[in-house]
């Protein structure tokens, strides 16, 4: 793990946490749409979680300071909901403002990464040992943000008040108590109980860490505010804790990148799409954020299939997305029978496309011999693509702007995995990236051309590609500006926080 800055840049900034009454009650679209609000009023912001759990997640512009593979500038990575805040802030990514991120691979064990670098595979029982000694990085790594911003907004994880895990805490009270935070209370009013939940999290909280709270936020509000308000009276009244505010339901937060798999257990309706992609939800799912331009365009359903349900018929398009466990989900994509489903699919003259560990499962063999992702091993793919999978224990994190030769479209995105790929199959590639000159192959397509797959995360981001795309599959895409759909979503939220919340007085809380 990396050793503490021998210095450190004074803290000029102020420091403001969000910890919640449980998970789920939307902290981070909260700190997103504060970090937005506050970047408008002319503060420089910065967003900060000491650990996050997500298989989503982003590459960042620094790193650990050594070389990646390949000779590749260092980079790190952070989670996807860091780096949507840190978008907010108009800031670039950075390790310091997730300087753990824990990436489920099984129900018992996580990928720890520190400082945007894997540490390694711990059990749940290994990693509560191992956090106490993660602190001076958490640490070092928020007073390196409050070096360089006005504000630091810190995000809590899951529930504040989980008595037995405060003792290895480093992300909640544990953090708050450590770093002198003032802490604002966030509960969620759409699932009901929120008084409850805000008086347990105060019974469970022993005296010094009920003196950080300086206020009860009540999230995803509908209903009238006047017939709510002897619940506000309740909640001070028995806390001490003033209400800062009833935020209500934004419904725009479906336009913005999901942060964890949650969010696929909103309902999906196919409607009058004029194309389906069918996207079978693995157990380890990862980087699902892929889909979310293609969702957003008119007469697309992409349509996420859960265990038990065979993939639809009717479906145009099989996409294989990322995975953390990409062997282990092979494994359940058999026992679930999508494997005959997709075969089924290609034989109608369906299409599909795999992207990163989906990429790898098209191919004839994935191999482990480390045990990175699992136990050591190898896996039969699909052998839909003439191509196999070494997954070892350097992980390639790259940043993308090119030009694909191919479509004549600009392609952004990232790489991040551990597998390196091989075959003969990579000799039709899926594009051809021109980056300053030097061109690259990238993917493989089958000979047929409806086997598609490539390692490149967020592919579908860039609207010429993707409507290039789109249009060889027999679809006109019509979303004009996916990019500047996200800006116009984070500024909605932020102008929703601006007239729900006294941001004055919330900003004066901070310290």
């Amino acid at each position: 793990m990396p050793d503490e800055a021998p210095t450190r840049p004074p803290r000029r900034a102020r420091l403001l946490m969000v910890q919640g009454t449980s998970a789920d009650v939307g902290k981070s679209l909260l700190v997103a749409g504060l970090c937005r609000a506050y970047t408008r009023r002319g503060l420089r912001v910065r967003p900060f979680k000491a650990q996050n759990m997500s298989n989503n997640a982003a590459v960042t512009v620094d790193g650990d300071g050594s070389p990646g593979p390949d000779g590749a500038a260092p980079r790190g990575e952070i989670g996807r909901a860091q780096a949507l805040q840190a978008r907010a802030c108009r800031a670039p990514c950075s390790v310091h403002m997730n300087p753990v991120l824990l990436k489920p691979q099984s129900d018992l064990d996580s990928q720890v990464v520190l400082r945007g670098r894997p540490l390694g595979t711990f059990s749940a029982s290994a990693y509560q040992a191992l956090k106490p000694s993660l602190m001076p990085t958490v640490l070092a790594s928020l007073e390196h943000l409050a070096g360089e911003a006005d504000l630091v907004l810190v995000e809590g994880a899951g529930s504040g008040a989980e008595r037995y895990l405060r003792a290895q805490d480093i992300t909640n009270m544990g953090l708050a108590e450590a770093a002198g935070l003032p802490v604002v209370l966030l509960g969620d009013d759409s699932r009901g109980g929120v008084t409850a939940a805000v008086l347990g999290s105060h019974a469970l909280w022993c005296p010094s860490e009920r003196a950080r709270v300086v206020g009860v936020l009540v999230n995803k509000f509908r209903g009238d505010p006047a017939v709510f308000a002897p619940a506000c009276d309740d909640m001070t009244g028995a806390t001490g804790w003033p209400c800062l505010g009833l935020v209500g339901w934004f419904t725009g937060a479906q336009g913005l990148p999901p942060e964890d798999s949650l969010a696929l257990d909103r309902p999906t309706t196919d409607g009058d799409a004029g194309l389906i992609v069918a996207v079978p939800r693995l157990p380890r799912i990862a980087n699902f954020d892929d889909l979310t331009p293609l969702a957003a365009e008119p007469g697309i359903a992409v349509r996420w299939v859960p265990p038990g349900q065979p993939l639809p018929r009717a479906a145009d398009l099989i996409l294989l997305p990322g995975s953390k466990a990409t062997r282990a989900d092979l494994e359940r994509l058999r026992a679930e029978g999508w494997d005959r489903d997709i075969r089924c699919h290609l034989r109608h003259g369906g299409r599909v496309v795999g992207l990163c560990a989906g990429f790898q499962m098209l191919g004839r063999r994935i191999r482990d011999p480390l045990g990175i992702e699992g136990p050591p091993g190898e896996s039969r793919g699909l052998g839909l693509l003439d191509i196999e999978t070494e997954i070892g224990p350097d992980k390639r994190l790259v940043e993308l702007d090119a030009l694909d030769r191919r479509s004549g479209q600009r392609v952004t995105g990232y790489e991040m995995h551990m597998g390196r790929t091989a075959g003969p199959g990579l000799e039709r590639p899926w594009l051809l990236l021109d980056e300053q000159g030097q061109v690259r192959r990238e993917g493989a397509v089958s000979p047929d051309g409806r086997v598609m797959g490539a390692y490149i995360h967020g592919l579908f981001g860039a609207d010429g590609f993707r409507h290039h795309w789109l249009a060889g599959l027999g679809h006109a895409g019509h979303l004009a500006d996916h990019e500047g759909r996200i800006e116009a979503t984070l500024d909605a939220l932020a102008e929703r926080l601006e007239a729900d919340i006294d941001l004055d007085r919330l900003l004066a809380l901070a310290r």
